[in-house]
């Protein structure tokens, strides 16, 4: 299902009723034209320069990795951007387990609203730390519940989980998980 932002404060027009601005768009396109050109040896640093400048988004960055970089859209979502080929390849991955994984395993993790090439938008959730140390056991269970459905959490840890209004765990970064021969990781590895 596709949320949209009704309410647009700066004026301009969206893109086909996606949260984000024709030119946030087009700014993302930019960037991941230029994405290919850093080489692989490129520091962190050195990367974030390069996509801060070339998105030149007005939204907070409220993270980031080696592989995407995340911003607080304001209005309960977050954007993920690709950093990389494997960033790429874990948005095309989460949207596409999102879209297709049971039922029973959909509310274990973060739902995504919208998808484009090279960026992900998905529901802003509680990512404090108070809740971490009590939790590596909901941690456990949690991989249980995804191996029992035929979803291998990969990277399944802490500090990619969240937690919901209700106090639920929710995994926040799953773009490494596999749920079937037609995964976007899977395609990505072979």
């Amino acid at each position: 299902m596709l949320l949209n932002n009704n309410g647009n404060e700066k004026g301009q027009q969206l893109n086909n009723g996606s949260m984000l601005l024709r030119e946030e768009m087009q700014a993302i396109d930019s960037w991941i034209a230029k994405m290919g050109k850093h080489h692989f040896f490129d520091t962190t640093a050195q990367r974030m320069i390069s996509v801060t400048t070339t998105l030149n988004l007005q939204y907070e960055i409220v993270g980031h990795g080696l592989n995407r970089i995340v911003y607080d859209l304001n209005n309960g979502f977050i954007l993920k951007v690709a950093l990389s080929e494997v960033g790429l390849m874990a948005n095309a991955n989460e949207a596409y387990i999102y879209n297709h994984c049971r039922e029973e395993v959909r509310k274990y993790i973060c739902p995504v609203s919208e998808f484009g090439s090279g960026w992900i938008i998905m529901k802003k959730m509680d990512t404090s730390v108070r809740h971490a140390v009590i939790d590596y056991t909901k941690l456990i269970k949690l991989e249980f519940i995804f191996l029992k459905y035929g979803m291998l959490p990969i990277d399944l840890r802490i500090a990619n989980v969240a937690f919901s209004e209700e106090n639920k765990m929710v995994v926040i970064d799953y773009g490494l998980f596999t749920m079937d021969l037609k995964s976007p990781v899977l395609r990505w590895f072979v």
